[in-house]
């Protein structure tokens, strides 16, 4: 599962992907033209409160993968290889430019986060009209030897699918049954992803929530979480030495937590994927695991074994934990639930998995 990084030119995505991965691209790897990849710790405060808690030999944080894609330019546009690129990605992280700066040119000549928007979300859904129009076509003609009743059931759902795009709609609102999932489920719709917008400002603008109120309010219906963040800020911030020095320039900043956290949070709720915690005096760890997983699944995520001799999982929701803080308390309260195989493990539970093998 991982996150892509797009954006017009002078954005700031190669800023954020630094600060995210903690790593500088190479030149090679920048002269490549080529997906850049990095392995970003999710920042959860839960995780944090566990292990201070517990004081573990090991902290393991969850882990997602990110790529930053080459810029959006209109050559790259045209010449279509970014989506191909895109099209490889679980979600979307596009960066837009909301600071003003005169020593950094902006590609369309002025800075205006809602055209910028606009114009990459027209270009996505172009790209999947294109798909439609090439993939119907290339139905015409080998449709003589191809079953007669498929054919039909995927040219009405294209001819569908073209209708919503043409309204300027992306397709992740568009309701289909399952059997409509899965007739489209190798095609390269973009537009299916789910799309983050992080709006880089400047550092004048960190308590201005109106702009970010505004695009919120503008793009509530397309199913597009937007947050704010400033990668200058940011990358001063991971140059602090210790906590009460980042904790300090936050105070002073008026800011509870680097916005490089909250991205990454909202990173794990774009990828569709809830966290849960294993606990211990040896090692405090968070996982991933898509949503709506069973509990034999997401043992699965910890060790094979642990989904094959499932019995039972023992649960203590974070909830309850940080009331009590303890779990001996949580079992006091009469909070330990005992839960089997057709549990859906929620975001946040901490599970002590029983199983034979």
């Amino acid at each position: 599962m991982k996150i892509g990084i797009i954006g017009l030119p002078q954005t700031g995505k190669k800023t954020l992907f630094e600060i995210l991965a903690n790593r500088k691209p190479t030149e090679n790897e920048i002269a490549s033209k080529k997906p850049i990849k990095g392995i970003v710790e999710v920042r959860d405060p839960r995780f944090d409160m566990l292990a201070k808690t517990y004081k573990p030999k090991k902290e393991v944080r969850a882990r997602i993968e990110i790529e930053i894609l080459p810029k959006l330019e209109k050559d790259t546009l045209v010449e279509g290889d970014v989506f191909t690129d895109i099209n490889e990605l679980d979600a979307i992280c596009h960066v837009v430019r909301a600071f003003k700066e005169e020593s950094i040119y902006h590609a369309e000549g002025s800075v205006d986060p809602k055209r910028d928007i606009d114009l990459v979300n027209a270009e996505l859904i172009l790209h999947d009209l294109v798909f439609i129009e090439k993939r119907m076509e290339n139905i015409e003609k080998k449709e003589k030897w191809l079953k007669k009743e498929s054919v039909e059931k995927e040219q009405l759902l294209l001819v569908k699918l073209k209708a919503y795009l043409e309204k300027e709609l992306p397709l992740r609102l568009m309701a289909l049954t399952a059997d409509e999932i899965k007739m489209i489920s190798s095609y390269p719709f973009i537009t299916r992803k789910t799309l983050i917008i992080a709006l880089n400002i400047s550092e004048e603008d960190l308590k201005n929530t109106a702009l970010i109120e505004q695009l919120k309010r503008d793009y509530q219906a397309a199913a597009i979480d937007i947050m704010q963040i400033s990668a200058r800020v940011e990358s001063e911030i991971i140059k602090l030495e210790s906590d009460e020095e980042r904790q300090q320039f936050l105070k002073e900043l008026g800011i509870k937590e680097p916005a490089t956290d909250a991205l990454s949070r909202l990173c794990i709720k774009a990828l569709n994927l809830i966290s849960f915690f294993t606990v211990g005096q040896d090692e405090v760890r968070q996982w991933t695991t898509r949503f709506g997983s069973t509990a034999p699944v997401a043992a699965g995520v910890i060790h094979t074994d642990l989904q094959k001799g499932f019995i039972r999982a023992e649960v203590i929701k974070y909830s309850d934990f940080a009331i009590y803080g303890s779990e001996a308390k949580v079992k006091e309260a009469g909070n330990l639930y005992v839960k089997g195989k057709d549990y859906i493990v929620e975001d946040g539970d901490m599970l002590d998995i029983r199983f034979s093998v």
